[in-house]
């Protein structure tokens, strides 16, 4: 077995035991035992324990299987059930006996079965291989992980949108290139986040179908000898089908590759948020204060208050982009059926989930205790000249092209930096200069408040759309 500690996280058991040397369930074709480097090299025991709950449930479910298929006597199924409970109860207690000869938790559980009923224990394995039962804890594993990734992200959802609504009145300036365009509601601002998000969440569920199909019965590639109803296993295990084809159902991992996909994505748009709220903090922004629970300071610098989870989470992103990019490189070359290539997929899925998780759980908390810095934010918001565009559409509506009237706001944006005035400053006679159709109703276009209510147009800035898109996504989260 691996030295290396199991990572934590859903169905870890607490550390255990050792067990004495037991022989491998695969010995009998070999003359000499496995070089110790070797079962270190190859063991997956160390991380993939966190399965075993979902094995002794598949376990199960195989074992009634090969009941009602005649294969098994009553008695000894009922003996096989009765033992795996009776591991999973040493499991949950921390009471297992691991060996370093199990290579897995699944040779473990069936090597502990044996020695707690004896000879019978070795006939749950009928009728399966390794392969389509790594292949079945797998997808139930995801199954239960991702429900609770996607309940996780709507609480996160849920406090974006308290902050929202906490700031309707809070005006900020919009960025492009990083440079001042137009003013927003801070809350439109956050609603862009909840909306990504939504989408997070869509692909994470597209991708639950595809996990659903259960795998069990295909044996090591070509399905096996005994008739046990696939359907009914189906059924036990909560499945909405089965596979089709034996091969595929034990060699392909593109359901993994298609979660880490998601998992990448949403983290792309925490990476996003990340870098913003470190600008935001920084004293050239003072946007926003982060709660101090959720910072550090400088070993060297006594003032500095350095925004270490926006910084870990972005950094963290590539983390899980590099876990997707391992496992398709793992697969491009794999010819059918299984390779033990593929048990590099479960570290990669492990960790992955494990990041995503504790990424969102953290953000969750440290916006909930987020600062609007909100005088900050409205210096900044009516400066930088992004009353601009307002001044442009006032002149397409008095009939100028827009090209035309961009190029003349252009040019008085340009006198403006040079006198070093604001758009605000300028009178009517300054206007009409640039051009003849400038009225006097063109100053009443030049305010924040009024450029953001203009925007009333569905999924823009205006405060009574930012309002109703909450209330609808208060419902929708709720």
């Amino acid at each position: 077995m691996s030295k290396r500690k199991p990572r934590t996280g859903r169905s870890v058991p607490p550390k255990a035991r050792t067990a004495k040397p037991a022989r491998k369930a695969w010995s009998g074709r070999f003359r000499e035992q496995t070089n110790r480097a070797v079962e270190s090299f190859t063991s997956s025991l160390s991380f993939d324990q966190r399965l075993y709950g979902y094995d002794i449930q598949g376990s199960i479910a195989h074992c009634k299987a090969l009941e009602l298929a005649d294969v098994l006597p009553h008695r000894d199924a009922s003996a096989i059930i009765r033992g795996l409970g009776e591991v999973r109860a040493e499991i949950d207690a921390g009471r297992f006996p691991f060996a370093p000869e199990d290579e897995d938790i699944h040779m473990a559980i069936e090597r502990r079965l044996i020695e707690l009923i004896g000879p019978v224990g070795g006939k749950l394995h009928t009728g399966r291989s390794r392969n389509d039962q790594v292949a079945l804890d797998i997808r139930m594993y995801l199954r239960d992980a991702l429900g609770s990734v996607l309940g996780k992200v709507k609480r996160f959802q849920r406090a974006l949108l308290d902050q929202a609504r906490r700031h309707l009145d809070v005006v900020m300036p919009g960025y492009t290139h990083l440079q001042r365009a137009q003013p927003v509601l801070f809350a439109h601002h956050l609603l862009a986040y909840v909306e990504m998000l939504e989408r997070d969440k869509g692909r994470m569920r597209d991708a639950l179908p595809r996990l659903d199909v259960m795998p069990l019965g295909s044996g090591a590639l070509a399905g096996t000898n005994f008739l046990v109803d696939r359907s009914y296993v189906a059924r036990l295990l909560g499945f909405t089908a089965v596979t089709e084809n034996s091969l595929d159902a034990v060699s392909d991992r593109d359901f993994a590759a298609e979660v880490l996909a998601a998992l990448s994505i949403l983290m792309m748009h925490l990476s996003r948020l990340s870098e913003e709220l470190v600008l935001w903090s920084s004293q050239e922004f003072h946007f926003v204060e982060l709660p101090d629970g959720f910072c550090t300071g400088s070993s060297m610098m006594p003032q500095k208050k350095n925004p270490d989870v926006p910084e870990l989470v972005r950094g963290k992103t590539g983390r899980v982009y590099g876990h997707l990019l391992a496992l398709l490189t793992t697969l491009k070359g794999l010819p059918l059926s299984y390779n033990r290539d593929l048990q590099e997929d479960k570290e990669a899925l492990f960790d992955a989930l494990d990041t995503v998780t504790a990424s969102v759980d953290v953000y969750t908390e440290l916006i909930k205790g987020l600062t609007v810095q909100r005088p900050a934010m409205a210096r900044a918001a009516s400066s930088g000249y992004v009353l601009a565009t307002e001044l442009a559409d006032y002149l397409v509506v008095k009939g100028i092209p827009f090209r035309q009237a961009h190029e003349t706001v252009g040019r008085l944006v340009r006198a403006c930096l040079d006198r070093k005035r604001d758009l605000r400053e300028l009178t009517l006679a300054d206007l009409r200069t640039f051009s003849d159709r400038f009225e006097k109703d063109a100053l009443d276009v030049l305010t924040v408040e009024g450029a953001i209510e203009r925007k009333a147009q569905i999924g823009g800035t205006a405060r009574k759309k930012v309002e109703a898109r909450i209330k609808v996504l208060e419902k929708m989260l709720a």
